[in-house]
């Protein structure tokens, strides 16, 4: 589903903040991507989410390089990736129901489907009375569910989580946990990166663990 071999990233010449990176993921397969803030695990998101093109190395996914993917064959590709960023990245302009129904008109789903789909979830994630809402009103945690809601609204293939839970309290946060776990069972391919230690101890999936740049074997 997902390689990388000897993968490189550097923002400025001779700063690289991922070198020698090589990995497999395989598909429906759970992973935790972890280390101290700084050691690379956004920008190795960012990779996988085509957000920026790697400076050394080869990057597979779903059979094919992606390495050096052109613009014109980005979109397809995108949209079998889900991403929950720190950021949130919801659009100040639309609503929260617009905005988590972005992924299902892009795919061109019918008005009804999205509406039932965008319903269901926005009840599941505790959304319920904000689906008129801007984001610009809504608190960080609330701001994380609309993400995550956005996120895995298409069940992609691949889900990519950067700190999902970091703005959750614990009860919430096993909530969403339960939610990735129930996609990866549909046949997700889940990749969350959190420092969370506590919640990693209370699942058991493959750790990955970045450090000063690389993965530690």
């Amino acid at each position: 589903m997902i390689n990388l071999e000897h993968v490189a990233m550097e923002y400025l010449p001779g700063h690289e903040i991922l070198h020698d990176v090589s990995m497999t993921l395989e598909r429906n397969s759970f992973h935790f991507l972890t280390g101290a803030s700084g050691a690379g695990k956004s920008t190795l998101l960012s990779l996988l989410s085509f957000q920026i093109r790697a400076t050394k190395g080869r990057i597979s996914m779903f059979g094919e390089d992606v390495t050096g993917l052109d613009r014109e064959h980005m979109p397809k590709l995108r949209r079998r990736v889900g991403i929950v960023l720190q950021d949130y990245r919801l659009l100040e302009h639309m609503t929260i129901a617009e905005n988590v129904a972005l992924p299902l008109r892009v795919a061109g789903e019918s008005q009804e489907v999205i509406e039932a789909k965008v319903e269901e979830l926005l009840d599941w994630v505790g959304l319920t009375g904000h689906h008129d809402s801007r984001p610009a009103i809504l608190s960080g945690g609330q701001k994380q569910r609309a993400a995550i809601a956005r996120a895995v609204i298409t069940k992609p293939d691949v889900l990519l989580a950067d700190e999902p839970t970091g703005n959750l309290d614990s009860e919430l946060a096993l909530r969403f946990m339960y939610l990735f776990e129930a996609l990866n069972k549909m046949g997700t391919t889940v990749l969350l990166a959190t420092h969370d230690e506590h919640l990693i101890s209370l699942f058991n999936y493959p750790v990955l663990r970045l450090q000063d740049g690389k993965i530690l074997k």
